[in-house]
Protein backbone atom coordinates (compact mmCIF):
# COMPACT_ATOMS: atom_id res chain seq x y z
CA UNK A 1 0.00 0.00 0.00
CA UNK A 2 1.29 3.24 -1.10
CA UNK A 3 1.52 5.88 1.64
CA UNK A 4 -1.72 8.98 0.66
CA UNK A 5 -2.53 12.74 1.73
CA UNK A 6 -3.60 12.60 5.39
CA UNK A 7 -0.98 9.93 6.17
CA UNK A 8 1.30 9.85 9.27
CA UNK A 9 4.78 8.65 7.76
CA UNK A 10 6.24 5.51 9.39
CA UNK A 11 8.48 5.36 12.35
CA UNK A 12 11.73 4.96 10.85
CA UNK A 13 15.92 6.58 11.09
CA UNK A 14 18.01 7.69 8.91
CA UNK A 15 21.75 8.43 8.51
CA UNK A 16 22.85 12.07 7.46
CA UNK A 17 26.35 13.04 7.32
CA UNK A 18 27.54 16.20 9.63
CA UNK A 19 30.92 18.04 9.70
CA UNK A 20 31.10 15.80 13.15
CA UNK A 21 30.43 12.97 11.22
CA UNK A 22 27.59 10.60 10.70
CA UNK A 23 24.31 10.88 12.97
CA UNK A 24 21.46 9.36 13.01
CA UNK A 25 17.97 11.43 12.72
CA UNK A 26 14.53 9.81 13.13
CA UNK A 27 11.37 10.58 11.82
CA UNK A 28 10.03 12.57 14.74
CA UNK A 29 12.78 14.46 15.27
CA UNK A 30 12.41 15.52 11.57
CA UNK A 31 9.20 16.39 11.62
CA UNK A 32 7.67 16.50 14.99
CA UNK A 33 5.59 20.26 15.25
CA UNK A 34 7.46 21.09 11.98
CA UNK A 35 6.32 21.76 8.57
CA UNK A 36 9.30 19.76 6.30
CA UNK A 37 9.12 19.31 2.28
CA UNK A 38 10.71 15.47 1.74
CA UNK A 39 11.77 14.84 -1.59
CA UNK A 40 12.88 11.83 -2.79
CA UNK A 41 15.50 10.47 -5.85
CA UNK A 42 16.32 7.32 -7.13
CA UNK A 43 20.05 7.94 -6.40
CA UNK A 44 22.53 10.64 -5.46
CA UNK A 45 25.22 11.43 -8.52
CA UNK A 46 22.30 10.01 -10.83
CA UNK A 47 21.63 12.48 -13.95
CA UNK A 48 18.31 13.74 -13.43
CA UNK A 49 18.54 13.76 -9.61
CA UNK A 50 21.76 16.03 -9.89
CA UNK A 51 21.33 17.94 -12.47
CA UNK A 52 17.46 18.35 -11.76
CA UNK A 53 15.68 17.59 -9.56
CA UNK A 54 18.23 18.62 -6.28
CA UNK A 55 19.36 22.43 -8.08
CA UNK A 56 15.85 22.93 -7.73
CA UNK A 57 15.31 23.00 -4.35
CA UNK A 58 18.59 24.04 -3.69
CA UNK A 59 17.88 27.20 -5.92
CA UNK A 60 14.27 27.66 -4.57
CA UNK A 61 15.35 27.22 -1.00
CA UNK A 62 14.65 30.78 0.73
CA UNK A 63 11.49 30.73 -1.46
CA UNK A 64 10.32 27.40 0.13
CA UNK A 65 11.33 28.23 3.80
CA UNK A 66 9.38 31.67 3.44
CA UNK A 67 6.34 29.84 2.73
CA UNK A 68 6.74 28.79 6.19
CA UNK A 69 8.14 25.69 5.93
CA UNK A 70 10.80 24.63 8.64
CA UNK A 71 13.52 22.16 7.08
CA UNK A 72 13.68 20.68 3.93
CA UNK A 73 14.86 17.05 3.06
CA UNK A 74 16.40 14.83 0.41
CA UNK A 75 16.32 10.99 0.99
CA UNK A 76 17.73 8.32 -1.40
CA UNK A 77 18.43 4.89 -1.54
CA UNK A 78 22.10 5.44 -0.71
CA UNK A 79 24.90 5.19 2.02
CA UNK A 80 25.51 8.42 4.48
CA UNK A 81 29.07 8.11 2.45
CA UNK A 82 27.55 8.76 -0.74
CA UNK A 83 24.94 11.19 0.74
CA UNK A 84 27.58 13.50 2.64
CA UNK A 85 29.40 13.50 -0.70
CA UNK A 86 26.64 14.14 -2.71
CA UNK A 87 25.91 16.97 -0.39
CA UNK A 88 29.34 18.79 -0.38
CA UNK A 89 29.65 18.43 -4.52
CA UNK A 90 26.53 19.96 -5.10
CA UNK A 91 26.87 22.72 -2.26
CA UNK A 92 23.79 21.72 -0.41
CA UNK A 93 25.71 20.54 3.00
CA UNK A 94 24.21 22.44 5.62
CA UNK A 95 21.07 24.37 3.65
CA UNK A 96 19.00 21.12 3.56
CA UNK A 97 19.21 17.56 4.91
CA UNK A 98 20.44 15.01 2.42
CA UNK A 99 19.06 11.55 4.52
CA UNK A 100 20.29 8.12 3.67
CA UNK A 101 17.71 5.18 3.42
CA UNK A 102 20.65 3.00 3.57
CA UNK A 103 18.18 -0.17 3.76
CA UNK A 104 15.34 1.05 1.84
CA UNK A 105 13.67 0.82 5.17
CA UNK A 106 11.26 4.10 5.05
CA UNK A 107 10.88 4.00 1.09
CA UNK A 108 9.63 0.70 1.47
CA UNK A 109 6.92 1.61 4.27
CA UNK A 110 6.09 4.21 1.95
CA UNK A 111 5.10 1.85 -0.76
CA UNK A 112 7.30 4.10 -2.78
CA UNK A 113 9.99 1.52 -3.68
CA UNK A 114 10.91 0.73 -7.34
CA UNK A 115 12.95 -2.24 -8.97
CA UNK A 116 15.22 -0.52 -11.30
CA UNK A 117 17.41 -3.55 -11.69
CA UNK A 118 17.36 -3.15 -15.14
CA UNK A 119 19.46 -0.40 -15.06
CA UNK A 120 22.10 -1.35 -12.53
CA UNK A 121 20.72 0.17 -9.61
CA UNK A 122 18.42 -2.26 -7.39
CA UNK A 123 15.81 -1.43 -5.45
CA UNK A 124 15.80 2.37 -5.05
CA UNK A 125 12.98 5.23 -4.30
CA UNK A 126 10.38 6.03 -6.89
CA UNK A 127 10.76 9.79 -7.49
CA UNK A 128 8.45 12.23 -5.42
CA UNK A 129 7.98 14.92 -3.08
CA UNK A 130 5.82 15.75 -0.31
CA UNK A 131 4.49 18.30 2.18
CA UNK A 132 4.61 16.94 5.81
CA UNK A 133 3.01 18.75 8.69
CA UNK A 134 3.82 17.37 12.16
CA UNK A 135 4.36 14.02 10.20
CA UNK A 136 1.18 14.07 8.67
CA UNK A 137 1.40 13.98 4.97
CA UNK A 138 -0.45 16.50 3.08
CA UNK A 139 0.58 16.69 -0.43
CA UNK A 140 2.02 13.65 -2.44
CA UNK A 141 3.72 14.46 -5.57
CA UNK A 142 4.91 11.17 -7.42
CA UNK A 143 7.08 11.02 -11.05
CA UNK A 144 5.40 8.43 -13.30
CA UNK A 145 8.90 8.25 -15.17
CA UNK A 146 12.14 8.09 -12.77
CA UNK A 147 13.86 10.24 -15.28
CA UNK A 148 11.60 13.22 -15.04
CA UNK A 149 11.28 15.81 -12.18
CA UNK A 150 8.88 18.02 -13.27
CA UNK A 151 5.51 16.62 -10.89
CA UNK A 152 8.02 16.29 -8.20
CA UNK A 153 10.10 19.32 -8.33
CA UNK A 154 10.34 22.47 -6.72
CA UNK A 155 8.32 24.51 -8.94
CA UNK A 156 5.52 22.32 -8.02
CA UNK A 157 5.94 22.17 -4.62
CA UNK A 158 6.08 26.03 -4.48
CA UNK A 159 2.67 26.24 -6.03
CA UNK A 160 1.50 23.80 -3.42
CA UNK A 161 2.65 26.17 -0.45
Amino acid sequence: MTIAIGDKLPAATFKEKTSDGPVEISTEQLFKGKRVVLFAVPGAFTPTCSLNHLPGYLENRDSILSKGVDDIAVVAVNDWHVMGAWAQSSGGMGKIHFLADWDAGFTKSLGLDADLSAGGLGVRSKRYSMLVEDGVVKSLNVEENPGQATVSGAATMLEQL
